[in-house]
Parts: structure tokens; C-alpha cells; sequence
């Protein structure tokens, strides 16, 4: 009987521990996740910004490859946590940061920097 019950409150009371831990791990890593396509998002809509007034052929095909890099952001699932291809698709925007960075001519080191409140590319 003691063994039993024992039992019942150990795995109770581990249940319960792997909720909080489990929610605290989620929302650490899901807030460093937004940060990251939150930072991507600004920086496609301040350079699809600056490239509008520039209308040579080369300039377009890096307002088309931001144009791609805000629509797929902008499909992201970010309420949907059990969205099956969460890791492709934020892989498939990280591969396509960086080759608007190629195109722009810059570094894609995506850092958030802890000695001082800025974000560094």
C-alpha cells in the first residue's frame, strides 16, 4: 500500500515539475525565436524601404528576394506551437536572410549582444 501510494505522489508531483520546466523552456526558447524573425522582419522592411527609390534591374531582384523574406515571416505559424514544420520553415527563413544578405553586401551574424541592447550584423 505505501509503495503504491508513494508512487501516485512521486509521479504526481514529477508531472507537475516537468510542467513548469517545460513551460519556462518553451517560453525561453520561443521568445528567442521571435527576437530573431522579429529582427529579420525590420531589417527586410527597412531596406525593401531604402531600395524603392531605385528602380535599375539589379535593385529589383533584391526587392523581390526581401519581398520573399517578408512573406514568409509574415506566414510564420508564431501562435501555433505544435505546427509541425516549425524548424523547416524557420530554417527556410534563415537561408533566405542570408541570401538577401549576400545580395545587400552584408555580414548575416545574427548576435544579440549581451554587453550592450544592440543587435549586431
Amino acid at each position: 500500500r505505501f509503495h503504491g501510494e508513494g508512487y501516485q505522489e512521486g509521479y504526481a508531483e514529477g508531472s507537475h515539475a516537468g510542467v513548469v520546466e517545460g513551460r519556462r523552456y518553451g517560453s525561453l526558447h520561443g521568445a528567442k525565436i521571435g527576437s530573431e524573425i522579429g529582427c529579420y522582419l525590420g531589417f527586410a522592411l527597412t531596406w525593401q524601404c531604402l531600395l524603392q527609390k531605385c528602380t535599375d534591374e539589379k535593385n529589383s531582384k533584391k526587392i523581390r528576394a526581401l519581398d520573399s523574406l517578408i512573406g514568409m515571416i509574415q506566414k510564420f505559424p508564431y501562435e501555433d506551437p505544435t505546427y509541425d514544420k516549425l524548424q523547416e520553415d524557420l530554417e527556410k527563413i534563415r537561408g533566405k536572410f542570408k541570401q538577401v544578405c549576400s545580395m545587400l553586401n552584408i555580414q548575416s551574424d545574427f548576435r544579440i549582444s549581451t554587453e550592450r541592447s544592440s543587435l549586431t550584423f
